[in-house]
């Protein structure tokens, strides 16, 4: 049961999933209605290229880290490779499964523009309760795109196949980044929470021992405790505040060291100690890329 079945290439899920394995050897788009999904009861899988997944009914339940989910009409995930996925099997009737996945491997678009913009495109990284939730007119373009690339799967390989495919991918995953933008307005009034939480939980960080003993706070370590992943909280903060998670640590950790600079006589190697810092350099290299001068030149301005 704890073992994880890995499907590193395209071809190795389409022979899984008794698909034409004779098509292009590094993307696939895959319709589930047409797919016999019963395999094991309790599946943990991994893969080693990336996955979208539309599905509007789903054969079970899908456990994503710690966390379950049960797809809803509408419903986009998307995962990198070598993330881990576990299925639970349940005994809905075959006919309720319906959807598509579009599934592409990093080899596809290494020598292409693609390549530069995919750490740009971070929702590959959100836990699976932070997934897409698509109105009508949304996933039907999204429909459109992978209907686009499908269309291109079905004609012989040339030497525009790869370019006209990863320009259909590159448009498909620009519309995501357009629609999580859009999901994150619509849920402006729980995000407030989030980000209150978020503050208080930095400012009881930040006045606790756990900053000399621990160091700075990692932006996981803060998603954590609000039940995120680490790119969705930054994502959101950045959408809500201008500055990602990274960047309100260091607000916080520069806010905190101007008060102890001023109202402390201790030097500058010991604040840096206190504030979590093996180096002090290090500690004086931040701060003057914060404030444009270094704990001392701010201390004796003022």
């Amino acid at each position: 049961m704890d073992d994880i079945f890995v499907i590193n290439t395209i071809t190795e899920l389409n022979r899984l999933l008794n698909q034409d394995t004779t098509k292009h050897p590094l993307v696939a788009v895959i319709d589930f209605s047409k797919v016999d999904t019963y395999g094991q009861d309790y599946t943990r899988m991994s893969s080693g290229f990336y996955t979208i997944v539309l599905k509007n009914h789903c054969h079970g339940k899908f456990k994503y880290g710690r966390k379950y989910y049960d797809f809803e009409e509408g419903t986009l995930l998307c995962m990198a490779p070598n993330q881990v996925m576990t299925i639970e099997k349940n005994e809905e009737p075959q006919k309720e499964v319906a959807g598509w996945g579009l599934f592409f491997h990093p080899d596809l678009f290494r020598a292409t523009t693609l390549a530069r913009k995919m750490k740009d495109y971070t929702f590959f990284s959100y836990d699976v309760n932070e997934a897409l939730h698509l109105s009508d007119a949304e996933k039907q373009t999204l429909n459109d795109c992978v209907a686009k690339i499908e269309e291109e799967l079905s004609q012989n390989i040339d030497k525009h196949s790869q370019t006209l495919i990863v320009s259909n991918i590159e448009l498909f995953l620009n519309y995501c980044s357009r629609y999580y933008d859009r999901q994150f307005i619509t849920r402006a009034n729980s995000n407030k929470g989030v980000l209150a939480k978020f503050e208080d939980a930095l400012t009881e960080y930040f006045t606790s021992e756990d900053l000399k003993e621990k160091g700075l706070p990692t932006v996981k370590y803060l998603a954590d405790l609000m039940s995120l992943s680490a790119n969705y909280l930054s994502d959101l903060l950045k959408r809500e505040t201008g500055k990602n998670a990274q960047e309100h640590i260091h607000y916080h950790l520069i806010e905190e060291a101007k008060n102890r600079l001023l109202i402390s006589t201790e030097s500058v190697s010991e604040i840096a100690y206190e504030l979590g810092f093996d180096y002090p350099q290090y500690f004086s290299k931040i701060f003057k890329k914060k404030t444009g001068m270094s704990p001392a030149e701010y201390r004796n301005l003022n």
